[in-house]
């Protein structure tokens, strides 16, 4: 299928072809008709693209400040290379999407194949959307009134908030797409409306639609304006749908209220506002979020927990199926607004021009079939006879900064996303021959040999088991599993959970047996830890593991249990492991305490002991609550008179050692060692990376942790 990008490094849009998604639980999959062009939202991406570095700096001085820490930290040629990855990422475009739904999830239950809908799907044939933000269309409103459905949500949030009442006076600063719509909603409501911008053509449709619309840029004072309609009083309300930087449009707005006016942002202006403008006149003010309550939740989005009607009259659907109604009974007219629809090949029609005047609404109009290919060859490999060969699932950030930078010459057949996008881009740039949105595809090749699995936390135990019993290798990315019952997934011989699963060999298509596992605790790996390790020797130790970790917002899915596990689970695990591998001993008892009062599961500020059975006690600090510019890993082992000081895995210092000093190297987790480690077992044979007794002590240890701070006692593992 096709869908258009837009690439923030140069400013290019495309039109690329990518494998269509799957649908989702609680999703449904939707054949594109038609779709919106946010003519104001997507500008402002396209010019951000092809501006500089210097004028992106510019423009987001927060980023800027974010870099340096980084660099303070990490050093700058890692930075460098995250900037340029991150710019290097392709951004899906498009929110208003109108469609005919080819397939329903699992827990979606009122809406069919074949419906009608819209949503807030990007510019692409096939999109994939939670339920939560799909509404049905009413019979009698056409796919191009429908394509408006979303945006004018944004327009319908502003109005809510802003609460007007019938015969009120409200001004709209800014007569755009979201200007007009929202300028039509007030009136709508009984209010009379005042609409100010700077383009005629808009000018003229927001009086045909009766509306008071005035040249701000004709030698007319807005403020005046206003006032001089008012009799002096000024106007109930404000709505600021313009996009400018400067700091004036939110005084006019200030200047032009009543007293006890009400102020709504809907688009994006400076906001150094005065004290004095607002005091005298006890003004209220409030940013508008999108399309209203349950925006950004991802219980709401993305798990389809609706908010109790009673307590929550107009969430972001409820909008949706608002606007529906009203288009519907034809009290809002979209009609006049569409300046064009162009077929989808001929999107840089639109594109290519999104600088000029004149234009208000521009549609993409849709094939009409469309084929439903879920995998996209891209370069012609031969894989025959070749050992080693990879499949990836996961496209994410760690896939993209870390992992296929560290297996550059490897043979990567595979690599599988869940919207196809991420994945098609990496394919493209490192050469993997297939982009796909089904991993199973992978599973059933017989010339993969080692199945890599990066993505989110709760999906871990169960992909790695599912390619477990299709004969495969498999490397996980840490954690192994976010809960313990997860563990009995893995496939069973004598052992409860075995560590090596031998490939007794093929029967034509179908592997026999399994292959081996290994999870991504790569800090071993590195450099300093074998030197650590080596100086160490095996004799009881004290070892001491700080992270310095940052900052991660409550509503991260890493901090969700049943998707992230937690930050103990998922990241302070690499140090539980980093001491098992110095002491060469297992984890026998763990205690944890933490700050403040989050559940175990959600704690980043805590500290835990490990008690090691060979007598070494481990401490893990990890902390959320540090400065960025301050080293992110440090380790302190102490041991027989001797101790090692590492700092960020970057500068190793000895003091007691007779012939060691100090090692530095440039920032080296082990990620590369433990890629190339691992292809080199896969290929030839041998014992797993990582012994599995290890990697399932290390495991239980975290859970552990967990217990202990839940129950407040040692706990045996």
């Amino acid at each position: 299928m096709k869908q258009i990008i837009q690439n923030l490094k140069n400013g290019q849009t495309l039109l690329e072809e990518v494998p269509a998604p799957q649908v989702k639980r609680g999703a449904v999959l939707i054949k594109t008709r038609r779709s919106l062009v946010s003519l104001g939202t997507e500008r402002m991406l396209v010019e951000f693209g092809k501006a500089n570095l210097i004028e992106k700096a510019r423009q987001q001085p927060d980023k800027v400040k974010m870099v340096l820490d980084k660099i303070k930290a990490d050093g700058l040629m890692p930075t460098l290379e995250a900037v340029f990855n991150k710019l290097g990422q392709p951004l899906p475009l498009g929110y208003c999407n109108v469609g005919e739904v080819i397939e329903v999830g699992e827990g979606v239950s009122d809406i069919r194949i074949g419906d009608r809908v819209t949503s807030n799907g990007p510019h692409a044939e096939i999109v994939c959307v939670p339920r939560n933000l799909v509404a049905k269309i009413p019979d009698g409103v056409t796919d191009e009134e429908a394509a408006f459905t979303v945006i004018g949500s944004i327009g319908l949030q502003g109005v809510r908030l802003l609460n007007p009442t019938l015969g009120e006076t409200v001004v709209v600063i800014g007569l755009g797409l979201i200007g007009l719509l929202t300028a039509e909603l007030l009136r709508i409501n009984g209010c009379r409306v005042i609409g100010f911008d700077l383009d005629e053509t808009k000018l003229q449709i927001a009086r045909q639609k009766g509306i008071i619309a005035v040249n701000s840029g004709a030698g007319n004072d807005p403020v005046q304006f206003v006032e001089s309609l008012t009799n002096g009083i000024g106007a109930d309300g404000v709505i600021i749908t313009a996009s400018v930087k400067s700091d004036e449009l939110i005084s006019q707005a200030a200047r032009m209220s009543r007293k006890r006016g009400r102020i709504i942002l809907v688009g994006v202006v400076g906001l150094n506002l005065s004290r004095a403008e607002f005091y005298e006149k006890e003004l209220s003010f409030q940013v508008s979020c999108s399309y209203g309550p349950g925006r950004y939740d991802d219980d709401y989005e993305q798990k389809g927990a609706d908010y109790p009607l009673a307590f929550v009259r107009w969430t972001e659907n409820r909008n949706f199926q608002t606007i529906l109604q009203l288009l519907s009974t034809g009290l809002l007219d979209v009609k006049p607004l569409i300046t064009e629809v162009v077929p989808l090949h001929q999107y840089d029609k639109i594109y290519g021009n999104m600088s000029g005047g004149g234009n208000i609404a521009s549609l993409l109009e849709y094939p009409k079939e469309v084929q439903l290919t879920r995998t996209i060859h891209h370069y012609d490999i031969s894989f025959e006879g070749r050992k080693g060969v990879i499949g990836i699932i996961g496209a994410g950030n760690f896939t993209k900064m870390t992992m296929l930078p560290a297996l550059k010459g490897a043979h990567i057949k595979y690599i599988a996303s869940a919207n196809g996008l991420s994945g098609t881009d990496l394919a493209k740039k490192h050469g993997i021959a297939h982009s796909t949105t089904d991993y199973r595809e992978m599973l059933q090749d017989s010339e993969v040999d080692l199945v890599m699995i990066t993505t989110r936390h709760h999906q871990h135990a169960r992909l790695a088991a599912e390619a477990l019993h299709a004969g495969k290798h498999v490397f996980v990315e840490k954690p192994l599993a976010i809960f313990e019952e997860e563990l009995a997934l893995l496939p069973h011989s004598e052992t409860p959970i075995p560590g090596l699963f031998p490939l007794e060999g093929r029967k034509g298509e179908q592997q026999v047996g399994f292959g081996s596992l290994t999870v991504g605790f790569n800090r071993r790996f590195s450099p300093h830890a074998q030197k650590m390790k080596r100086l160490l020797g095996d004799a009881p130790m004290n070892v001491v593991a700080t992270m310095n970790a940052g900052f991660i917002p409550a509503n991260s899915w890493v901090h969700d249990r049943a998707v992230g596990g937690g930050r103990i689970l998922g990241e302070a695990c690499h140090f539980i492991d980093l001491i098992t591998f110095l002491t060469g001993s297992r984890v026998v008892a763990v205690c944890m305490n933490a700050m403040g009062t989050n559940p175990a599961e959600t704690t980043d500020n805590a500290s835990i002991l490990l008690r090691y059975e060979n007598g070494s006690t481990g401490v893990v600090n990890y902390f959320a609550n540090g400065h960025k510019a301050y080293s992110k890993e440090r380790v302190e082992a102490y041991s027989q008179g001797r101790t090692l000081i590492l700092d960020n895995f970057r500068k190793l210092e000895g003091y007691g050692f007779k012939n060691f000093t100090h090692l530095k190297t440039e920032q080296d987790k082990g990620h590369k060692a433990q890629f190339q480690q691992l292809i080199g077992r896969v290929q030839a044979g041998g014992e797993p990376l990582i012994p599995f007794d290890q990697i399932l002590n290390t495991t239980q240890a975290a859970f552990a942790a967990l217990q202990s701070l839940r129950e407040g006692k040692w706990v045996t593992v």
